[in-house]
């Protein structure tokens, strides 16, 4: 019975994820003032560890 609580869990948490990212899409379209909404993983080039945002200058 745990089995089906945490597949259940986690589809609930897939199915939480995507939603959030529908809203701040929605957002995102409705208020272009604020700027496109970031995806994961895109912020600062994807890797701030370098020099390669300040060589590219894409922040």
């Amino acid at each position: 019975m745990i089995y089906l609580y945490t597949i259940g869990l986690l589809l609930f948490v897939l199915l939480a994820f995507v939603l959030v990212q529908s809203a701040a899409n929605w957002f995102a379209h409705r208020h272009p003032e604020f700027g496109a909404a970031r995806r994961m993983g895109e912020g600062c080039c994807g890797k701030c560890s370098g020099d390669t945002c300040e060589n590219n200058k894409n922040h």
